[in-house]
């Protein structure tokens, strides 16, 4: 029986997807469950699968395409076997490169090597029945020896390849000379783009700074930390926990810091839905630790675990990252002493840890050595003043340098 596969129904907030890799190609096997394409949208990227044993019989939407929720992208045969086989041990060198130039070879994968003027016979083919993938040819492309030039009478300048516009590699390496690579902006990275420049036009973002003393808190950490972990079964105890509880007794205390502005109108939250920026090799992510307050100091640092492990595994749901009153993030990981967080809208503040470094303070007349951090406090000033930006970075300071008032709310 043939059936349409659709997009998934996108949220609201999620206008259109495109397609990002096709896993299956026509004629191919496909069992129930396996993963046939991924959607790439401006938040999360998706994952269409099979639900019936059968064969792809046409794709109607190819990598690259915009797509709209729930749309037809390809027709599936239910219970059909696939159609692919191994080509015959004594085929000639001509039908085996046939075979590469069609059947056996993704359409992302051919057109990667026609950009690149690479032989596909050449290419070592790595997936499902002897079929050459991107990920083969990108390989490839790795692996390539430069070109050996024999010596002119006068050194020639080193030849530079043309330009590709297929994103063989985001990050890319240069081993030398001036070569330049142009690759397209995947599609989160252009949407986190057009926000963080959004949130600067559209806001009075300021930023306010202190200083934090880590004694307690690391104190606290060390002669807890090995029964905090055998009492919760393997979760560990980390700063971010500490200063999510901070945080959330603090926007009690200054609820303007835990709102939102809503056109002419401001939303005041009575929970906290504290947002963590968690970075993956696609972009900055910021999944949601809904009603923290709730929360336990074990709850927080295993559901930060298993958000960080979903993002860097493009696992996050898009409802897992909605919403959220107030945002953290931490450069500290990354070896930032200090820096200025932009606003995540329509939140009307974030709040940035750093690095910890053991700098002289004057303690009671005495320069002792302290373990600090930088605080930062980037606010909208069109809804939080001065001085409650002050009071709440402050607020935050005294409950991580005295834990104990987190406990006795004090």
């Amino acid at each position: 029986m043939s059936v349409e596969i659709k997009a998934p129904v996108f949220p609201e907030s999620v206008a259109d997807g495109t397609i990002a890799t096709w896993h299956k190609q026509p004629g191919e096997a496909v069992s129930r469950d396996e993963l046939l394409v991924d959607i790439e949208t401006d938040k999360v990227v998706l994952e269409v699968v099979a639900q019936n044993d059968g064969v792809i019989t046409e794709i109607l939407k190819a990598e690259g395409d915009t797509i709209l929720s729930a749309e037809v992208i390809a027709k599936f045969e239910n219970g059909a076997a696939g159609t692919s086989s191994e080509p015959a041990a004594e085929a000639t060198p001509d039908v085996q490169e046939a075979s590469r130039d069609n059947a056996k070879v993704n359409p992302a994968a051919k057109k990667l090597a026609e950009e690149n003027d690479i032989d596909l016979a050449s290419v070592n083919a790595t997936g499902k029945d002897g079929r050459v993938t991107k990920e083969d040819v990108v390989n490839h492309l790795k692996a390539a020896p430069a070109p050996v030039v024999s010596a002119p009478a006068e050194p020639a300048p080193a030849p530079v390849p043309a330009p590709s516009h297929a994103p063989v590699n985001p990050m890319p390496s240069f081993s030398a000379g001036r070569v330049e690579k142009r690759v397209p902006m995947t599609r989160m990275r252009a949407t986190i783009a057009k926000r963080l420049v959004s949130a600067q036009q559209n806001a009075a973002m300021l930023t306010t700074y202190n200083e934090v003393d880590m004694t307690a808190v690391m104190a606290l950490r060390k002669q807890y930390k090995a029964a905090f972990e055998k009492r919760h079964e393997g979760v560990r105890l980390g700063f971010m926990s500490f200063f999510a509880k901070a945080a959330t007794e603090a926007l009690k205390r200054f609820p303007s810091v835990n709102a939102s502005i809503d056109g002419n109108d401001i939303v005041y939250h009575g929970y906290q839905d504290i947002g963590v920026a968690v970075s993956t090799e696609k972009g900055l992510v910021v999944p949601v630790l809904r009603d923290v307050d709730a929360m336990g100091l074990a709850d927080i640092e295993g559901a930060i675990v298993d958000y960080a492990t979903k993002a860097r595994d493009g696992k996050l749901a898009i409802d897992e990252m909605q919403g959220g009153t107030f945002t953290i993030t931490n450069g500290g990981t990354f070896g930032s002493l200090l820096s200025t967080p932009i606003l995540n809208p329509p939140q009307t503040a974030i709040m940035g840890m750093h690095k910890i470094q053991e700098r002289p303070m004057a303690v009671d007349g005495e320069v002792v050595i302290r373990p600090m951090m930088y605080l930062a406090l980037s606010y909208d000033h069109r809804m939080i003043d001065g001085k409650e930006a002050v009071q709440f970075l402050v607020a935050i300071k005294d409950l991580l340098e005295d834990p104990a008032r987190i406990l006795l709310d004090i």
